[in-house]
C-alpha cells in the first residue's frame, strides 16, 4: 500500500440496534431462561462498544487492523467496525502557521531576518500517517528549510537602479509563488497542501540595519539629486533658447557661462538662494 484509500465502515445506527439486541437477549436469558448462552450475547455487547466512533465534518479516521492499513473514512457520520481497529483521527481542516521570523543570509550573505504565513492542509492521510513521523513537525522544519533555501537565492534589495534582478522587498507576487513552488516539493511527501505561502516579515539584522538603512538613504539621495540635476540642466536650456530665439539679450560666451552657473547654482541647491540685485551699471 503506498497510497490513501476511502473506504466506509458500517453504519453505526445499525450496529446500535444490534448491539440493544444482543442486550436484550443477554438480559431475557440471565433472567427468564438462565441459559449459559446469554454470558456470550453479553460478551458481544461488551465488544461492540469500542467500536463505535464519530466523523464529524473536515475530519477523517485512519484505520488500521493488526499493523495493516485498511482505509481512511473521510464522509462524517456514525460508523462502527470491529473493535481490534486501531483508529488515528488526522483534521482536513486549513492550517495557518505564522513562523517566527528567523536569521538567515541572503544571496549576497547579508545577514536578514524573514518569516512566512503557511496556510496548509492534511490531502493523503496515508502519507500523512505513515511516510513521516510527525506530519506537523515535519511541516514546521521544513518552512525553515524552504525559506533559507529562497533566501540565498535573492538578494535583499537592489541599491542600483539599472538592475533588473528580482528582489525579496520588491519581488512580491514572483517571490511568494516561488516560495509556494518550494514548499509544495517539500511536503508533499507527507501529503501535505500547500494553499498559500507569503512573507510577512522581511528586514536586515539588528547588527547590519543601521548602516544599511544610511545606505538606502544615501542611495535614495542621490537618485533625487540626479533628478534634480537632469531637470536644472533642461531648465537653463530651455532659458538659453529663449533668449536667443525671442531676441531679448545677446550672450558670448563668457556671459552664457556665468549665467549657467548661476542657474544651477540657484536650481540645483539644497537651501534656498539670496540673489545679489546689481542696481548699477552691468559692467
Amino acid at each position: 500500500m503506498d497510497g490513501e484509500k476511502i473506504v466506509k465502515p458500517m453504519s453505526g445506527y445499525v450496529a446500535i440496534l444490534l448491539a440493544v439486541l444482543f442486550l436484550a437477549v443477554a438480559l431475557f436469558g440471565f433472567i427468564a431462561i438462565k441459559s449459559v448462552f446469554s454470558v456470550l450475547f453479553a460478551l458481544l455487547f461488551v465488544l461492540m462498544l469500542p467500536g463505535f466512533f464519530i466523523v464529524n465534518p473536515n475530519e477523517s479516521l485512519v484505520l488500521v487492523l493488526f499493523g495493516n492499513y485498511t482505509g481512511t473514512v473521510k464522509t462524517n457520520g456514525f460508523y462502527w467496525v470491529i473493535p481490534f481497529f486501531v483508529k488515528r483521527n488526522i483534521s482536513l481542516r486549513a492550517r495557518n502557521q505564522d513562523s517566527s521570523p528567523i536569521k538567515v543570509n541572503d544571496k549576497l550573505a547579508n545577514p536578514i531576518k524573514i518569516g512566512v504565513v503557511l496556510v496548509w492542509r492534511v490531502k493523503d492521510t496515508f502519507k500523512a500517517v505513515f511516510d513521516v513521523d510527525d506530519y506537523a513537525h515535519f511541516v514546521n522544519i521544513q518552512t525553515d528549510a524552504a525559506i533559507r533555501k529562497l533566501a540565498g537565492t535573492y538578494p535583499y534589495d537592489n541599491f542600483d537602479e539599472d538592475e533588473v534582478e528580482i528582489t525579496l522587498r520588491s519581488g512580491g507576487v514572483e517571490i511568494d509563488n516561488k516560495l509556494e513552488l518550494e514548499l509544495r516539493e517539500r511536503l508533499d511527501i507527507a501529503g501535505i497542501e500547500v494553499m498559500e505561502a507569503r512573507i510577512n516579515y522581511l528586514a536586515y539584522a539588528e547588527e547590519i540595519a543601521q548602516a544599511m538603512l544610511k545606505r538606502q538613504q544615501a542611495t535614495a539621495i542621490i537618485a533625487a539629486r540626479a533628478k534634480i540635476v537632469e531637470g536644472a540642466v533642461s531648465m537653463v536650456e530651455m532659458a538659453l533658447k529663449k533668449l536667443s530665439d525671442n531676441k531679448i539679450v545677446e550672450l558670448d560666451d563668457d556671459r552664457k557661462a556665468a549665467m549657467v552657473s548661476n542657474l544651477l547654482v540657484v536650481l540645483v541647491s539644497d537651501k534656498d538662494t539670496s540673489p545679489v540685485v546689481n542696481t548699477g551699471s552691468l559692467y
